[in-house]
């Protein structure tokens, strides 16, 4: 009897996380998916929680900006219906998480995220409306920057991205400690959209190391001061 009684205790718990999954890979889609459930829903109500400089970069067609970092997000949220299904993007995912949950605790029953954002929507080669007619710096440009007698480190970075700030003053001391040693060259990831595009930077920070016009090193997310300086020397 004990021994059913643990069985049936495990298969709820089992049962309680199949559930908890399925409804998270239900509400947090690829952008490929967020694409055709937008396009399949009626009454969708498209949100783009970035600031409004990211949104006059580039955003998705019909879409309103509602800032998720400002004081209004929450009294600006309360004018959407209730009733119908709202569908929430930033630039790389974070913001539209935190968006869709405050949504949730808001009341919002249907609430949909894409995963990973703008930059994977881009690199998807979905469309967008471009209320800015620069791209940036083109491949060409860039990799005309990287003919260096030194190995030179680029950074992707964007001003929103926590990581990229936290990396940010260490990255300056090495640019201005080590000058005979590497050059560093930082590219706002937001103004540089297209380029992002054509070198398959989707999601930030991203450090590219070259040596001799050649990439040695890439590497996506955090990293400490000490690697970067290891794969510089080595």
């Amino acid at each position: 009897m004990y021994k059913n009684l643990i069985a049936i205790f495990f298969l709820i718990v089992l049962t309680g996380c199949g559930k908890a999954q399925n409804t998270k890979s239900e509400s947090s889609l690829p952008a490929t998916e967020f694409s055709k459930k937008l396009d399949q829903t009626r009454d969708a109500q498209l949100v783009d929680v970035r600031t409004p400089g990211e949104f006059r970069n580039g955003h998705l067609k019909n879409a309103m900006n509602i800032d998720w970092n400002a004081d209004d997000f929450g009294e600006k949220a309360k004018t959407l219906d209730k009733a119908k299904p709202v569908f929430v993007y930033c630039m790389s995912g974070p913001r539209s998480t935190a968006a869709a949950v405050k949504l949730h605790e808001m009341g919002f029953k249907s609430v949909y995220e894409m995963q990973g954002g703008m930059m994977k929507w881009r690199n998807a080669n979905l469309p967008e409306i471009k209320a800015s007619t620069s791209a940036g710096m083109s491949l060409v440009q860039y990799n005309e920057m990287l003919k260096s007698d030194t190995p030179v480190l680029v950074d992707f970075y964007a001003e929103w991205c926590a990581p990229c700030k936290k990396m940010e003053p260490y990255l300056k001391k090495i640019a201005s400690e080590m000058p005979d040693k590497v050059k560093i060259i930082r590219i706002n990831a937001d103004e540089n959209t297209e380029l992002c595009k054509e070198l398959n930077v989707s999601a930030l920070p991203v450090l590219k190391l070259y040596k001799n016009n050649k990439i040695v090193w890439n590497n996506l997310g955090f990293v400490s001061e000490q690697e970067v300086k290891k794969q510089i020397l080595q």
